[in-house]
């Protein structure tokens, strides 16, 4: 009866008649879920082991603190009104849940950029094109140029395979030259689609285009490797529109928090999760000191490595999950710069440049366009490299930002103000970026978080199917919610009243 990602206000029939719940974790999911809860009338208790709300939705402002697993902690010194997210920072156009929530709560959002043909592609190596900031657009459009141009050359000597009519031919010539921009000869020659090096003006300044970089440059400077192509167009969750919430992402976390007056503990270090007949028992420590508490139902919002250092009595089947899928490693650093010089310099407004170094990727801010200082993301990296990163103390991270960023903008070195580097497989509470499944993993170990154990139900990232985006958090909260609710709902159509529930 749930409607497929609706973008409308949750709507269930019956009451929750003030049966309690316990939710674990007051990120995204946990907070959802005891909003949706309340509303239908159940009383909730929200555990949260740190000292702010949002879990892995977390902005970066002046004054916010963070102690990793191997560095002491750090204190932002960002200016008054700067930012950027440590987590999520984008949302999808098509991810209507969470565009939804947004709507509901009254938080306002912009457009995201994230599709710049004027970043940059940056590899390090011997190639001719190595060592160089080469614009986006110049790689992408001197590349359709000579594919194009191979293919229409095939296509006119029926090289294909395809059974092809003269129609069909020219049709297709016309598509490619259209595409590649290929002259009449069906010849890549550039156009202006690559961006100029004189630009066109008033009079006698009609622009000048640069030469296209030759194939054999771009291939041997390593700017067709998978470091670059995971391109923004082609995947789907990164297509344009994207938006983020204006002043942070952890904008939509602080609304939801405001939804649940009373109801968090923060600093509530969950110790045990256990299933009994009737209730599920949680125990934790608040401040030091140890805490118990029981309700009709529980819904675990905890991260997987999290959940693995837990006393529990689940299953098999979930225990081996917990135990068993993986978290990606991330990083990122952001770094405060006196002026906007990839804005007033280069033209760069949001957007991302792409290397094949340990910055993996630095984004350029989509808000305050033409103001006076910015923050940029100056590496936001995975995997081996984010693990070697993460190794780093938080000045040496500051460093190696500083001295990759240098080399594609030399305006680093006189700009630079203060930095903030957050590594999430490091950071208590999370100990990774999100949940990594395979083909495999996903018919076997997945399966164990999309229905209950006994009292305990799941929700969160993990238990999506859009791992990594703030809308497998609320997909999965209103499905917990509604198999919470079933759960009830169904007991009393069964049992009278005065007849206590079973397991």
């Amino acid at each position: 009866m749930l409607p497929a990602a609706p973008a409308h206000a949750f709507s269930l029939p019956g009451s929750g008649q003030g049966k309690s719940v316990i939710i674990l974790g007051a990120g995204l999911a946990g907070m959802t879920t005891a909003y949706e809860l309340t509303k239908l009338g159940y009383r909730c208790t929200v555990l949260e082991a740190r000292e702010r709300t949002g879990g892995r939705c977390w902005s970066i402002r002046k004054g916010s603190t963070h102690t990793e697993t191997v560095n002491p902690t750090q204190t932002a010194q960002l200016d008054e009104g700067l930012y950027f997210n440590a987590g999520p920072s984008r949302i999808p156009h098509h991810h209507q849940l969470t565009l939804q929530y947004c709507r509901e709560l009254g938080v306002p959002i912009e457009i995201y950029n994230n599709v710049n043909e004027g970043a940059y592609h940056f590899s390090e190596g011997q190639g001719a094109l190595s060592n160089k900031k080469i614009r986006i657009r110049e790689v992408h459009n001197d590349m359709r140029g000579y594919v194009t141009e191979m293919l229409a050359k095939a296509i006119d000597q029926h090289k294909l395979d395809a059974a092809l009519t003269t129609e069909d031919v020219t049709k297709i010539i016309e598509y490619l030259r259209a595409e590649g921009g290929l002259d009449a000869d069906k010849l890549y020659k550039a156009s202006a689609r690559r961006g100029y090096v004189e630009a066109p003006g008033a009079g006698d300044k009609p622009g000048k285009i640069a030469d296209p970089h030759t194939l054999a440059d771009l291939l041997q400077s390593g700017l067709l490797s998978p470091d670059f192509y995971n391109v923004a167009e082609y995947t789907y969750e990164l297509q344009m529109t994207m938006f983020q919430a204006k002043g942070g992402m952890d904008n939509i976390a602080r609304a939801l928090e405001k939804k649940l007056p009373g109801m968090i503990r923060t600093g509530a270090v969950v110790s045990s999760i256990q299933n009994l007949e009737n209730t599920v028992r949680v125990k934790y420590t608040l401040k030091g000191a140890p805490q118990e508490i029981e309700a009709e139902a529980c819904i675990c919002t905890l991260p997987l490595p999290i959940l693995s250092n837990l006393d529990h009595n689940f299953s098999s089947d979930v225990s081996r999950a917990i135990d068993f899928v993986p978290y990606i490693q991330t990083g990122k650093i952001g770094l405060q710069f006196k002026r906007r010089f990839w804005e007033e310099d280069e033209q760069i407004f949001g957007g991302i440049t792409h290397t094949n170094n340990d910055l993996t990727q630095i984004f350029y801010p989509s808000n305050d366009y033409l103001g006076k200082k910015g923050v940029l993301i100056g590496y936001y990296n995975f995997n081996e490299k984010a693990k070697k990163v993460g190794t780093l103390s938080l000045k040496e991270r500051e460093q190696l930002a500083l001295e990759k960023g240098s080399l594609i903008h030399p305006q680093y070195k006189t700009e630079f103000e203060h930095s903030f580097s957050v590594s999430w497989h490091l950071t208590p509470y999370s100990l990774g970026g999100w949940a990594l499944y395979s083909g495999d993993t996903r018919q076997t170990l997945y399966k164990a978080f999309i229905k209950p154990d006994k009292r305990v139900y799941f929700a969160g990232e993990h238990t999506t199917y859009l791992n990594a985006w703030m809308a497998g958090a609320f997909e999965s909260a209103r499905k917990a919610v509604a198999d919470v609710h079933a759960r009830f709902t169904e007991q009393r159509l069964q049992y009278p009243a005065s007849t206590k529930e079973g397991g």
